[in-house]
């Protein structure tokens, strides 16, 4: 009953565009994002909300990358976003398994809980 009234709740929360990029071995740096229009080419659209947590995100993930699929994959989320001088920050925000055995500490943080603002760029490292 619980998971029925959430699924209807999402239907009448706005859900947010977001730009995802992957990276096997490390996050991007804050120089692949100073010039725009040069961004990094591993882009891809998901359609979430603010109320999504890292382990919906890791999902998301595992069905664009293979990497992500490997049964060790560990996952770091990052937001990429300008500072007041229009100079990027990689901020890192969590980590997730990509299978894990038990539930992890940030695998229930929330966009939202985590401060992610529209127009924020979403970067995962697979490690």
């Amino acid at each position: 009953m619980k998971k029925a009234s959430y699924a209807h709740e999402r239907q009448l929360v706005l859900c947010i565009v977001s730009s995802l990029l992957v990276q096997s071995g490390g996050h991007h740096t804050k120089e692949d994002y100073a010039v725009r229009g040069k961004e990094p080419k591993d882009e891809v659209q998901i359609y979430t909300w603010k109320d999504a947590n890292l382990r919906e995100l890791t999902d998301l993930v595992k069905e664009v990358s293979v990497a992500a699929r490997r049964r060790d994959a560990r996952l770091s989320f990052a937001f990429v976003y300008p500072d007041k001088n229009g100079r990027f920050i990689v901020r890192q925000v969590g980590q997730t398994m990509s299978y894990p055995n038990r539930k992890q500490p940030d695998d229930s943080k929330t966009l939202a809980d985590l401060h992610f603002e529209i127009g924020d760029y979403l970067d995962v490292a697979i490690y």
